[in-house]
């Protein structure tokens, strides 16, 4: 039995219009897997509120630091390496805050501070008003030479 679609969305695939991403729990947008910029940027723009601005600026400053970035969205999460399927940071969104991932944060200096399961993987979160740029794009820089996570 074919699944029907009612309201907005429905409204939106009639007529050829692309449909609203949809939020995840913690307001994480819900984007196909893709590779490139226009994904990534997708990604961005459906971010709620005050982390859209984040996550522009968090794209802006990967890309200013890291000519050339490869960039990809898997797992409902924009991806950065400076290879293909080869990455050195992600980033997610969450109720409360932005939570950046960084694959190999234990051979960064400073260490980011969020610890994880993983031994050497460490987050750093952003609540609004919170991002370091000069850190963060320091981390970055590390970051890019670093072998990254192949995923």
């Amino acid at each position: 039995m074919a699944e029907r679609t009612s309201g907005k969305r429905a409204k939106q695939e009639r007529s050829g219009a692309p449909a609203e991403p949809r939020l995840l729990a913690g307001g994480n947008p819900q984007i196909p897997k893709g590779y490139g910029d226009a994904p990534v940027q997708a990604y961005i723009a459906a971010m709620p509120g005050w982390k859209s601005a984040v996550g522009r600026r968090l794209d802006s400053l990967v890309a200013e630091t890291v000519p050339g970035v490869r960039k990809a969205v898997k797992w409902n999460s924009p991806f950065y390496g400076v290879e293909d399927d080869c990455w050195f940071l992600s980033f997610h969104c969450f109720t409360k805050y932005v939570k950046v991932t960084f694959f190999r944060g234990t051979s960064l200096n400073p260490v980011p501070p969020g610890k994880s399961k993983h031994p050497e993987v460490r987050y750093l979160d952003i609540h609004e008003g919170e991002l370091d740029e000069t850190l963060f794009a320091d981390w970055v820089k590390q970051a890019s030479g670093l072998p990254g996570e192949k995923m």
